[in-house]
């Protein structure tokens, strides 16, 4: 009746959202079946079904447990998952291999109950549960269950998506989006790629020094749903751990998207890529919304004034509503510094925002001007900058990784350091 399991009846339920180191994968469309003995556990449930990672699946609950799933699944095929709350040890014993005499190949069934007992779990195993969750359940234990079902434990750092917006147009959003991104693919290691979906004014080509002659546009404009052979093709590389899904940058056409329009692209790029980075355009439409309540992780960009503070505020409260069972969205200043522009400092943003920023990124028209004008992330024009740093630390926020990798170093650093300093 099912294809394997994965122990949890050692876990209290997690009633916080997932740490940055763990990453759920969304879960397929799938069809999803829930049999619930409590009203508490229902609405854990329905809230779930209304979570991003669970917003392809069709979810259907109903009460009264065990007994109203045997009665169901008499003259009604079963779906992909059933969700079963039970109540005593015997009745579900009982009870699973009555469904087994009407359940489906292949349908695969998370049991809900309250006994805390290794023996009952194995017990579940050897009938071919997949999941057992110690109730009470909240709403992410109940995401973490279905998706895990659908994905391997080994690959779960694979697909997580980073969304990086302005929150207003010409704050650097891009150029921060670009340099976090090299900074991962290097630093921390981890084969990455930057998809610039700012169609009509894109400058990832430019930042990356790269003139691929396809991009995004293939993509979304083919009649067929890109495989990974065609994402294959259309990626330039940028390094051996870097590429690019580049922006035509190009009037030629009106690039006017459905609400799912790339959703096709991410998901294929997910199933290969361990991290991809979105540099989303500052506008407020139905695709550019569903790419960041979406995505793994979400940094709005901002410049420290008030119309800035105004959207960042707004950004992040709309963010958080969308998606009560994820971390929350961060944001970082950029170009806080600027001569004599009046600014809000930090301390006040932070206090009209409630919450602190990611990182503080100084204004420095030499460094990033040589950049942009090189077509190179800020590391390669100076490596040592402390502005290097920030992007190696927001990096490592980002992806929950603490650990850069150790370069090999050369015997003329130390004097080259001393030069630079003098």
């Amino acid at each position: 009746m099912i294809n394997y399991a994965r122990q949890n009846s050692e876990q209290k339920p997690d009633v916080s959202p997932p740490s940055a180191e763990e990453h759920i994968a969304p879960a397929p469309r799938v069809s999803v079946q829930a049999f619930c003995e409590t009203l508490e556990t229902a609405a854990a449930v329905q809230s779930a079904g209304e979570d991003r990672r669970l917003g392809k699946a069709h979810l259907k609950i109903q009460m009264g447990g065990m007994a109203a799933a045997i009665e169901a699944y008499r003259s009604a095929p079963t779906p992909n998952v059933i969700i079963l709350e039970t109540e005593g040890r015997n009745d579900v014993l009982a009870g699973l291999d009555q469904l087994a005499t009407v359940c489906d190949a292949g349908t695969r069934v998370i049991v809900i109950g309250r006994l805390n007992d290794v023996a009952l779990y194995r017990e579940l195993v050897r009938r071919g549960v997949s999941d057992y969750v110690i109730a009470p359940v909240s709403t992410i234990d109940i995401v973490r269950s279905v998706c895990n079902l659908f994905s391997a434990p080994e690959a779960k750092a694979v697909g997580r998506i980073i969304a990086v917006v302005g929150a207003k147009g010409g704050v650097g959003a891009s150029t921060v989006a670009h340099n976090v991104a090299w900074t991962i693919a290097r630093d921390l290691t981890l084969d990455s790629v930057v998809i610039d979906l700012d169609l009509a004014f894109g400058t990832a080509s430019l930042d990356f020094n790269q003139d691929p002659l396809q991009g995004i546009a293939n993509a979304i404009f083919q009649p067929d749903r890109p495989d990974s052979a065609l994402m294959e093709r259309l990626l330039a590389k940028c390094t051996d751990r870097l590429s690019l899904l580049a922006a035509p940058a190009a009037l030629d056409r009106v690039y006017d998207f459905g609400a799912e329009a790339f959703d096709a692209v991410f998901d294929t790029l997910r199933m290969t890529t361990p991290c991809i980075v979105l540099d989303i355009p500052h506008q407020w439409s139905g695709w550019t919304k569903r790419a960041l309540v979406s995505a793994d992780d979400i940094l709005v960009v901002a410049e420290p004034d008030l119309a800035n503070l105004r959207n960042t505020k707004n950004i992040l409260n709309t963010l958080k509503g969308a998606r009560p069972n994820d971390r929350p969205p961060l944001y970082c200043l950029n170009q806080v510094g600027l001569p004599k522009r009046p600014e809000i400092d930090v301390r006040g943003f932070v206090k009209a925002v409630e919450s602190p920023p990611l990182a503080v990124i100084p204004f420095d028209s030499r460094l990033f001007g040589t950049a942009a004008n090189n077509g190179q992330m800020i590391a390669e024009v100076s490596r040592f900058h402390r502005t290097t740093k920030i992007f190696q630390q927001m990096a490592q926020r980002l992806t929950g990784r603490t650990e850069t990798k150790k370069r090999q170093g050369s015997l003329l650093e130390p004097i080259i350091r001393r030069l630079r300093a003098r």
